[in-house]
């Protein structure tokens, strides 16, 4: 007869052995090889990649300037950074945004397409470089749904019967352009397009001169690829793109009193999505102050 302690001793004699016997093996507590770089390159490259066609897609995507329609904003060869993320939370282009879109009714028509060798090619396919195959114009927005642009004479330009002072309006240039193909006008913006005009008023193919097509010259929204927020390349000419403080001068909102209650919208919901929280909550609070009594 045994007691516990006797059993307690004799299984730890009959452990020691085993121990050490996968000791003596080597089996037991082998540490593990890692990698080698070589074999996690493939892996750390194909994890880039997505990343890279993620933030393509639905962050930011580099945009090259083709033209000098913007000058002096941005000159021929700048690089800028368009945010694609805001437009996929709702967000509608704004006046003053500089914005960059898909060509809404053959605006390019007869311009040249470059031919991008395979290396530019892959680096368009991830977002490093832009797609020579897109038809894609940058332009600054003028009007919105809603509003009403007009240009008489050489300026100002006025939305909703406010001159515009804009200091980014090519020097040389004058706001509005004296001619018989689009230079003078008067145009109410519809609900879902925008007005868009370049910076150099007297080198820009924009809405003006783009009253004929189906859009009557007007953007639709759904072509709007996103905002030009940055001036990546060249370093020397980095730099943000601000709305300019003309475009929040008071008075130019026309917007009408029936979206006043889409404004609320959101905050009409917040209230009641928590107001039955709320409710349960204090009844909950209630009983068990009523349950301690």
């Amino acid at each position: 007869m045994t007691s516990g302690n006797d059993a307690a001793a004799g299984d730890e004699g009959e452990q020691q052995p085993r121990t050490a016997s996968a000791a003596a093996d080597g089996t037991a507590a082998r540490p593990r090889k890692p990698r080698s770089f070589w074999k996690e390159l493939p892996i750390l490259i194909g994890i880039a990649l997505v990343l890279a066609l993620l933030i393509k897609t639905f962050l930011v995507q580099a945009f090259s300037i083709p033209s000098d329609s913007m000058q002096n904003t941005l000159q021929q060869g700048d690089r800028v950074l368009v945010d694609k993320l805001t437009p996929w939370f709702g967000s509608k282009p704004e006046r003053g945004e500089v914005v960059v879109f898909h060509d809404p009714d053959n605006w390019l028509a007869g311009e040249p397409t470059p031919t991008p060798n395979p290396v530019q090619k892959v680096l368009s396919w991830i977002g490093l470089m832009p797609s020579a195959e897109e038809k894609d114009l940058i332009k600054r927005v003028i009007g919105v749904g809603g509003d009403t642009v007009e240009c008489k004479g050489s300026g100002p330009l006025k939305v909703n019967g406010k001159a515009l002072n804009e200091p980014y309006v090519y020097p040389g240039n004058t706001p509005c352009s004296v001619d018989e193909q689009g230079g003078q006008f008067k145009v109410k913006v519809p609900k879902g397009y925008i007005w868009v005009m370049g910076d150099h008023r007297q080198n820009s193919r924009d809405s003006r001169y783009n009253q004929s097509d189906r859009n009557h010259g007007m953007v639709p929204v759904d072509k709007v690829v996103g905002r030009a927020i940055v001036k990546a390349w060249p370093i020397n000419r980095w730099g943000t793109l601000p709305i300019p403080d003309t475009f929040d001068q008071p008075g130019l909102d026309q917007q009408s009193s029936a979206a006043a209650p889409l404004t609320a919208a959101p905050q009409g919901i917040a209230v009641a999505a928590v107001l039955p929280v709320a409710v349960w909550r204090r009844r909950r609070t209630d009983r068990s102050a009523a349950g301690t009594r």
